[in-house]
């Protein structure tokens, strides 16, 4: 891959309403020249949180390619799937191993593709799409650390 290569940037969820419940999964897609595309889709089948953060890797993946890329940066709020991706864990349950492998054998028809983790904050409109893919509302903002309300004092 030459350094010139465009880069195309995903931001990835998946939720299960439950766990395990029925599966959904959101996903940003960045093109280089900036054009963003989001999609939140429901699975309509059922499975726990890790299957359904494997399964937006696949939707994006599958996304990314129909859109040209060759390049492409994943990022996840899944300590799981990116470490199981980038060959630093593993897993024995089948269902997931099976969906990993899946994965793996997308991954190989492109490129380059980078998997990186990122805090669950960051990854807002991603999990905003997963979970209204199920029916979910959007989670409520962070509050900022250090930040407590006051009491009122009595005297």
């Amino acid at each position: 891959m030459s350094e010139a290569a465009p880069r195309w940037q995903a931001w990835v969820d998946g939720t299960a309403s439950l766990n395990p419940g029925r599966l959904g999964v959101g996903l940003v897609l960045v093109a280089p020249d900036g054009e963003r595309r989001e999609l939140a889709r429901p699975l309509g089948r059922n499975g726990c949180n890790n299957s359904a953060e494997l399964l937006a890797i696949v939707e994006a993946l599958t996304q990314a390619r129909r859109a040209g890329a060759q390049c492409l940066t994943i990022h996840s709020d899944s300590r799981f799937a990116v470490d199981c991706l980038n060959g630093r864990d593993d897993t024995a349950v089948p269902a997931l191993a099976s969906l990993l492998a899946e994965t793996r054998q997308t991954l190989a028809g492109f490129a380059m593709v980078e998997i990186a983790w990122l805090p669950r904050h960051r990854n807002g409109d991603a999990d905003r799409l997963a979970r209204g893919a199920v029916g979910l509302p959007p989670k409520p903002a962070p509050t900022t650390p250090g930040k407590h309300r006051q009491r009122k004092r009595r005297r």
